[in-house]
């Protein structure tokens, strides 16, 4: 999020307001998801989350502004 120059609010109200938009159930140690959601500016933010389903804990793997080559409309992936 540093060299995106991402706040923490910023990517908090991304997730808060955000939506799964592609799910990875056999990442390990935990299943994780890509979390795609917008600024207060509505600037597009992607973040991967872990969820470690024994103790209830979400974990920030990262988080980055997505490359507009590499999406369409931020949801889906170019092919």
């Amino acid at each position: 999020s540093e060299a995106d120059k991402l706040t923490f609010d910023e990517v908090y109200f991304s997730v808060f307001h955000g939506e799964i938009i592609e799910d990875y159930p056999n990442d390990k140690p935990y299943p994780s998801c890509l979390i795609y959601g917008q600024t207060f500016s509505s600037c597009p933010v992607h973040s991967v989350w872990a969820y470690n389903e024994m103790n209830l804990w979400a974990v920030l793997i990262t988080v980055y502004r997505p490359d507009p080559n590499l999406w369409i409309n931020w949801r889906e992936r170019r092919r």
